[in-house]
């Protein structure tokens, strides 16, 4: 006869308290089921493992074998705790891939309340630019994705918010001055700074001032520092800028129609890990609150 998983915890459970009695009342069996799988582990070792009877004391070999069944026990429990925790979202391993915006105007709250409801996972978040973000989730580097994304085969997109386009310059720029009356014409012959987003910007007009750029830089902390140190201005989505830059301004843009859009992308169920799907919902959920314009 094989040892069983209930042979282990019969035995234990008796060492521990040296009683059939109070050995039975932990387990919820009946003594007389306890001394049977007693009788038939003892016999599987082929030795006895208890000096008396009253299994109050146990033999040297009992010993030994008490310290591994504690051990392996204690292991198992271990197991089965972690196999239901990341089944109920408790425990487990989230890599989020998103735009610095998005990291730093958006997250912020969302993984605050996250954690405090998920103490047991751990999430780790890297910044890029949507055209890596996409390569990630490609590559199964990432579980969420959020930028300016396409939709995927075998992913689910889900729209979080939308955030108008503006022109950054540095504050007391003449552009700011009679902003409201000024029109793409005016942006020509100024510095401009060219950054992958402003691809989305569809106006014809736009077009010369980004051509006549001599200056591409994809990451947004550059550009603003760029921009602050009168190297240039450039357009960027509202959320991009942080409010502590209170010596940049934003100028909306009066086409109200370039916007930016940032969608949520996760592969599909039930590709998602459980922990995953948790903070994917409660990205969704706090959508309305990320709007702005």
């Amino acid at each position: 006869m094989a040892i069983k998983l209930e042979m282990l915890r019969c035995f234990h459970a008796v060492a521990k308290h040296g009683s059939l009695a109070e050995a039975a009342e932990t387990l919820g069996r009946t003594p007389s089921a306890i001394s049977m799988m007693l009788r038939q582990f003892e016999d599987h070792i082929g030795a006895p493992l208890f000096e008396t009877a009253r299994k109050s004391k146990l033999t040297p070999l009992g010993r030994q074998i008490q310290a591994e069944t504690a051990r392996e026990l204690n292991h198992f429990d271990r197991t089965i705790a972690s196999i239901e925790g990341l089944s109920r979202a408790e425990m487990g391993h989230i890599r989020l891939a998103v735009t610095p915006s998005v990291a730093q105007a958006v997250m912020p709250p969302i993984l605050q309340a996250y954690i405090k409801s998920h103490p047991g996972v751990r999430i780790e978040m890297r910044d890029a630019d949507s055209t890596t973000i996409r390569d990630e989730l490609l590559a199964d580097h990432a579980d969420i994705g959020m930028g300016s994304l396409p939709p995927l085969p075998g992913f689910d997109r889900h729209l979080i918010f939308t955030d108008r386009f503006g022109v950054v310059c540095p504050t007391g720029h003449p552009l700011a001055r009679h902003w409201s009356a000024l029109t793409w014409d005016d942006l020509k012959g100024i510095a401009f700074i060219e950054n992958g987003l402003c691809a989305h910007i569809r106006n014809e007009e736009f077009q010369p001032i980004l051509n006549a750029s001599r200056l591409m830089v994809p990451n947004t902390a550059s550009i603003l520092s760029l921009v602050r140190a009168g190297s240039g201005i450039t357009i960027l989505p509202e959320l991009a800028v942080p409010p502590d830059f209170i010596d940049l301004e934003f100028l909306p843009l009066a086409d109200k129609s370039a916007r930016r859009e940032v969608w949520m992308l996760t592969p599909q169920a039930p590709m998602l890990t459980p922990a995953a799907q948790a903070l994917a919902e409660g990205i969704r959920q706090a959508e309305i609150s990320a709007r702005r314009g």
